[in-house]
């Protein structure tokens, strides 16, 4: 092959490279969301977020973020934290309202949400947020694989893997409805089927080992879900008598099958609208 043949793959493959991202403006929001092919930061005109103070039934794992994002902010050392358990207990919403009260604090942090999808150019956001001159918190809802998933090897260079390692300005936050980001019956396969059982499983889990922080949310009793609707309901200025509150907040969770934060904002979405009250 001569060297005509040589330098035209060469620029073929130049050309099939994606461009890197150009470097974003970081005033121009709180919040930017990562996206691939092309690589760029698209800036959050406006994050959809709950106050802190309304997110109720999770204080400890409240606190403990919040400790741990301000350190971060404050150029101290933080952990890398998953946010795992029952759905619809506010995971992502603790994340999103604990970066806002960071911020006013007067500390300044940006949050940039990666989906789970564009793990695999993971490596490429690290390189343009490593040049950056600002603290990033890297936002990931949802996380989980499934049993022929190779993007959580992506994802090991982000929290603790690589020659260069985690960016000292990023820290990684993710949410998961499952502890070890995977099914149960998936590690069980692993360990029936594989030649060394746990070395197999130890390959699978070793992802969730990384984060320093895992904080658990659990389903939450009947009197938190009331008291989270009385809450939202104080922050509005809606006023309803009671009983007639507690009678339609518990037949509204009755026909959902299910009890926690979501629900109870979604009862009183419902109950606003019948209201007349603007959200």
């Amino acid at each position: 092959m001569n060297d005509a043949v040589l330098t035209r793959i060469a620029e073929a493959l130049e050309r099939l490279r994606p461009a890197p991202a150009a470097a974003p403006d970081w005033d121009a929001a709180e919040a930017f969301v990562w996206h691939a092919a092309p690589d760029r930061l698209d800036p959050v005109a406006e994050v959809n977020r709950v106050d802190l103070p309304l997110l109720l039934g999770i204080d400890r794992a409240r606190d403990t973020l919040l400790d741990n994002t301000l350190q971060f902010a404050r150029g101290l050392p933080a952990n890398n934290a998953l946010l795992w358990g029952a759905r619809g207990m506010g995971k992502s919403s603790l994340v999103k309202a604990v970066h806002a009260e960071v911020l006013a604090r007067g500390l300044a942090v940006k949050l940039v949400e990666v989906q789970r999808e564009d793990l695999p150019s993971i490596g490429r956001l690290l390189t343009l947020l490593r040049a950056a001159h600002v603290r990033v918190v890297l936002f990931c809802d949802d996380l989980s694989f499934s049993h022929d998933d190779t993007h959580y090897k992506s994802l090991k260079a982000v929290l603790d893997g690589g020659v260069e390692g985690r960016p000292d300005n990023v820290i990684f936050y993710a949410t998961s409805n499952r502890r070890h980001l995977m099914p149960r019956d998936m590690i069980e396969n692993e360990r029936s089927t594989s030649i060394s059982p746990s070395e197999a499983v130890e390959e699978k889990v070793s992802l969730s080992d990384r984060f320093g922080l895992w904080l658990g949310f659990h389903p939450c009793s009947q009197d938190e879900y009331l008291a989270m609707i009385e809450a939202y309901c104080a922050a509005y200025g809606l006023v309803m008598d009671a009983e007639t509150l507690r009678a339609e907040a518990i037949e509204w969770q009755a026909t959902r099958g299910a009890r926690s934060g979501r629900v109870a904002w979604q009862y009183f979405t419902d109950l606003a609208g019948r209201r007349g009250v603007t959200l």
